[in-house]
């Protein structure tokens, strides 16, 4: 039952980090994702995180770690591409790269 709760936290999570990003989108970017879009982006920028290192990675005197948005999107964009589920523009996914990372500061506030 743990695993169970566990994974429709997730899902609800999931959900309002789709909500959230589709508000923080501008409106000609907006109209380019389908919210399944978004949820896949999302599990791609979770791989990402896992997958380079930034998780591991220690924070600044601040609490930041330097994260380069541009990188990310583009990698995100390839990726896509080379999972055949379509041919974004890293410039448009800049935007979901920015949206997820907002939508995180925000639960940490």
């Amino acid at each position: 039952m743990e695993s169970e709760d566990l994974f429709m936290n997730d899902a609800a999570d999931d959900l309002q980090c789709v909500e959230f990003i589709r508000s923080y989108l501008p409106q000609d970017v907006k109209d380019r994702f389908t919210d399944d879009d978004l949820f896949y982006f999302i599990d791609l920028l979770a791989d990402y995180y896992v997958e380079s290192g930034l998780l591991d990675q220690e924070p600044d005197a601040d609490g930041c770690v330097e994260l380069d948005t541009e990188a990310i999107a583009a990698a995100i964009a390839e990726r896509a591409k080379k999972e055949h589920y379509g041919d974004f523009s890293p410039e448009d996914l800049i935007w979901v790269v920015q949206g997820e990372l907002e939508y995180g500061q925000e639960g940490e506030d």
